[in-house]
């Protein structure tokens, strides 16, 4: 298979899928992953950062005031690597980070006003990109694909997503 062809009726019938249908949507998952990353590959380098600290600004930007366990628990990421990226991130001002209210030891973690901008930069490459693929693909695509997404979402994830949600729709910020 060269490319996506609309005739294929990729999942026509939806019970049976043939594994060349299935490796396909896993080889475009894979490479639109990758397309991904090196568009925003520029910006990070002239931030000079890493895709550990994009990701840990992505956290932050679309669920704030997140715990450092919380955080590590989203990345699935050793303490000892989220603590180095963490240490760089507040020594260049793009994380702050409060005490709880309910428990003082937990600290909360956001972004700065610099962090916000940063990712909001980084943010719109992807939107971008997004924005245009959404577009010719037309909103029952749309549609199908969040469905998709979602299938393929652990619990875990499906929980955090549920849970930025209620968040964002409050406008609040745990602590």
């Amino acid at each position: 298979m060269n490319g996506y062809r609309p005739v294929d009726e990729a999942g026509s019938g939806l019970l049976f899928l043939r594994e060349e249908q299935i490796r396909h949507a896993q080889t475009i998952m894979f490479l639109a992953n990758r397309d991904a990353a090196e568009a925003i590959a520029p910006l990070l380098e002239e931030y000079d950062l890493g895709r550990a600290h994009y990701r840990v600004l992505q956290v932050l930007a679309f669920s704030p005031g997140v715990t450092v366990s919380r955080l590590r628990d989203i990345l699935g990421v050793t303490k000892q690597s989220l603590a180095r990226t963490l240490t760089e991130l507040h020594e260049r001002d793009y994380v702050d980070t409060t005490a709880s209210r309910r428990d003082r030891r937990q600290k909360l973690l956001t972004l700065s006003k610099k962090g916000q901008r940063v990712e909001a930069e980084l943010f719109s490459v992807a939107r971008g990109r997004l924005v245009a693929a959404y577009r010719d693909a037309g909103g029952a695509a749309v549609e199908g694909f969040r469905r998709v997404m979602w299938g393929m979402l652990s619990e875990s994830s499906r929980s955090l997503m549920s849970d930025d949600e209620i968040t964002r729709k409050k406008g609040a910020v745990s602590g």
